[in-house]
């Protein structure tokens, strides 16, 4: 039965090794077969094993017993008047991810999500007021660059590539599913596979603190924080997740953080909230918080979303607060906003899963 098989995608290149020998489909002298399995699945884009060429028509046949290679349903795919794409994915369970393309000249980037909601409950983001249901696995993170790659022909290594960015800032926590998201994130950035640099990889964290300097560590990537609010009495109001881990232990572990050495600039997102956060005296202070780390700043309009009880800084007053920073030596970009017209943009993301309660559960098992 086809539920029975495993599915390929998401399995580091060494647990398929395992699996295939496990299976009795290859010797353990046979690694170079995991190698070409491998560049069928993230180089080409292949979900059909018939379709292998360069693999023996025997292994071809076995590998279809035992394995399959799925991507998740698309239930709707809208796209913007500016560019912008989304994809509401249906997973395997019934739960429903999005996943949003953002074209621009020099670049193509896709936001990409790790969890089912979130847990975080951030008071300017609408993500946030979808209950987190589940983390996604690491096949059903990778399958959403997989499936971009699909719908967009970003397979031919003939053409410059469509998606050259991957930034972790869809529904959820990324830290909070720290060994998918890693996994996912090396299967990405494999040079044997995908072809993405790690370090066109950015994970975005409202501020997991021991989880930020594990990362450093571990993975060779870009790293974003959702900062929003330069005290803690606001950061605790608007950003929950600050009274488990306040501002001082957050920059600290910024300054600490082992890329950031490696001239390679945190970059601190600031959601613009009129008569909030975006005081002249913010932007002053903004600048002593986040002294001596190499960074920039994203300014990020907010972007509104059914009941939400903020407004949008006004134009001026956004310009008077970026030029604060400038004059301070930081980079101060305002993020374009990108993908409104179809709800793609930052913070506007959220599918229509609902947590199931346990008792539930346990009535449908």
């Amino acid at each position: 039965m086809t539920d029975a098989k495993s599915d390929l995608i998401g399995l580091s290149q060494s647990e398929i090794y395992e699996s295939l020998i496990a299976n009795g489909l290859i010797e353990a002298k046979d690694k170079f077969r995991t190698k070409q399995i491998w560049h069928w699945l993230y180089n080409k884009g292949e979900t059909d094993f018939e379709k292998m060429s360069s693999i023996s028509k025997e292994l071809r046949s076995a590998l279809s017993q035992f394995y399959q290679i799925k991507r998740p349903k698309i239930q709707t795919h809208e796209k913007s008047i500016d560019g912008t794409q989304k994809w509401l994915f249906k997973l395997n369970d019934g739960n429903l991810i999005e996943t949003v393309f953002i074209p621009e000249d020099n670049r193509g980037t896709l936001c990409v999500s790790s969890q089912v909601g979130c847990t975080l409950n951030c008071t300017f983001c609408y993500t946030g007021t979808q209950k987190l249901v589940r983390n996604l696995t690491t096949e059903e993170i990778v399958s959403q660059l997989l499936v971009a790659k699909d719908e967009l022909s970003d397979w031919s290594t003939k053409h410059v590539r469509k998606i050259s960015n991957i930034v972790f800032m869809g529904m959820g926590e990324p830290l909070y599913n720290y060994k998918n998201v890693k996994l996912a994130a090396e299967i990405m950035g494999d040079k044997e596979g995908i072809q993405l640099s790690t370090k066109r990889i950015t994970l975005s964290t409202s501020g997991i603190v021991p989880e930020i300097m594990k990362w450093g560590e571990e993975v060779d990537s870009r790293l974003a924080i959702s900062l929003h609010a330069t005290n803690d009495e606001l950061r605790n109001e608007i950003v929950p997740i600050n009274k488990k881990f306040p501002l001082k232990e957050l920059i600290k572990s910024c300054r600490e953080y082992p890329r950031a050495k490696n001239a390679k600039r945190i970059t601190f997102e600031y959601v613009m909230l009129k008569g909030v956060n975006d005081g002249v005296a913010d932007a002053r202070k903004l600048v002593k918080l986040i002294s001596g780390i190499p960074a920039k700043i994203n300014l990020i309009p907010f972007n509104p979303w059914p009941n939400s009880p903020y407004e949008c800084s006004d134009k001026e007053q956004i310009k008077k607060f970026s030029d604060i920073i400038k004059n301070a030596g930081y980079a101060s970009p305002v993020r374009k906003t990108r993908g409104q017209d179809i709800m793609a943009a930052c913070g506007q993301l959220k599918s229509s899963s609902i947590k199931v309660r346990k008792s539930e559960l346990r009535n449908h098992g």
